[in-house]
């Protein structure tokens, strides 16, 4: 056996292509070439039969240097098969250098995508539910996606009140036995608002045998895995409380849901909705809410506005009283199509609403006056 090594660089790396030539039990010659990188000790390239193969990247390569008048013109002309060498470990490097880039590309995509969840942790008003390590590895999960969502959608929404009222937010993180937990923000006896809670929560467990009924009752095929159906669930919600008779109330609410099935598969909805509640009714209001989440809406599907208004308006209807609870707004349940994809872009569209179809509302009528007398029926609308 004879061998040669041939050295190449690229201003920033080595690498050494070794040629070595050995007879089967047939006699006849077999040229192998070997590419080794000085960052790794194993070998990449090893000729197959006829073949050159890249076990990195599973590419075989075409070799016409197998047999003995390869072999022997090697030993005759080392130059050549040095010349020769040099090009098939070019190329060879070539698409080595290639994969690396390719693989650094994703690896700074992760590193972006790690670094993206905590700079927008930076911002929220407490640290996610979900642990930010396990967050950052499953930055690609919707339940991922859409608790960075609900979070997001907690500290604009705190923020701009703050803004408005002078007043901070108290923030209390709590635990869930089973699983999860929650983070409620609370502004109580501000400037503006008497109340005002936007909380958010992460649960996960397995599904209680009632609830998996009450979910087939609506529909849902559920097949658990030895009785257990395990289960994440997580949302955001708000109700403010403003002093003033002449600024309304709003409530909103977005959630997710998603049921892993004994196959491994997963079952996911969507839900939630915005509502504005006025004591006394304003036409500009009303126009400037419903408008905002028209907008929304209308990005998305056009039949949309419509249909979760008329839900909206069915489901806050007090049958009891003949009533409704307000002007309405927006509701929807068990939202699962288009795709995920489309259906967590609609939710996300919503929830950016939460501020620009209320705030102006809200400094609109700072300073209106009102008396006792409206005061008081401020309460009673409240408590119905």
């Amino acid at each position: 056996m004879a061998g040669f090594v041939l050295c190449v660089g690229n201003g920033t790396s080595r690498s050494a292509a070794r040629l070595f030539a050995s007879s089967s039990k047939s006699g006849r010659g077999t040229l192998n070439l070997a590419f080794y990188s000085e960052r790794s000790s194993s070998r990449v390239f090893s000729q197959v039969g006829a073949g050159l193969y890249c076990r990195a990247t599973g590419v075989r390569f075409a070799s016409r240097l197998a047999g003995r008048q390869t072999a022997d013109a090697f030993f005759r002309n080392k130059t050549l098969v040095a010349a020769g060498a040099a090009v098939v470990a070019g190329v060879m490097a070539g698409f080595c250098h290639f994969q690396k880039a390719e693989m650094a590309s994703r690896v700074i995509k992760d590193v972006e995508g790690e670094r993206e969840i905590l700079d927008k942790c930076k911002g929220f008003m407490s640290a996610p539910v979900t642990d930010v390590e396990i967050l950052q590895q499953r930055k690609g999960d919707m339940s991922t996606r859409m608790e960075m969502l609900i979070m997001e959608t907690q500290a604009a929404f705190c923020r701009a009140l703050e803004e408005v009222d002078g007043a901070k937010f108290k923030v209390d993180r709590w635990q869930r036995k089973e699983g999860g937990g929650g983070i409620s923000c609370v502004l109580q006896d501000g400037t503006v608002f008497e109340k005002a809670g936007v909380n958010v929560s992460v649960v996960y467990g397995n599904l209680t045998e009632e609830a998996a009924k009450q979910m087939r009752s609506r529909g849902k095929v559920l097949k658990g895995k030895d009785g257990k159906l395990p289960f994440r669930a997580m949302g955001v919600s708000s109700v403010i409380h403003p002093h003033n008779p002449h600024i309304p109330t709003v409530h909103f609410n977005y959630r997710y849901f998603e049921i892993e099935e004994e196959d491994g598969s997963k079952q996911w909805w969507f839900g939630g909705g915005t509502d504005l509640t006025p004591v006394y009714i304003d036409q500009d209001d009303a126009v400037h809410f419903h408008g905002t989440l028209k907008e929304a809406c209308d990005k998305h599907k056009a039949q949309y506005y419509p249909d979760f208004k008329k839900w909206c308006d069915r489901y806050f209807y007090v049958r009891h009283r003949g009533e409704t609870r307000g002007i309405g707004g927006i509701f929807f349940d068990d939202l699962d199509q288009p795709t995920l994809e489309e259906a967590f872009s609609f939710v996300r569209s919503c929830t950016q609403t939460v501020v620009p179809c209320y705030l102006p509302i809200v400094r609109r009528h700072l300073k209106d006056s009102f008396s006792a007398a409206q005061k008081d029926w401020q309460q009673v609308r409240r408590g119905r």
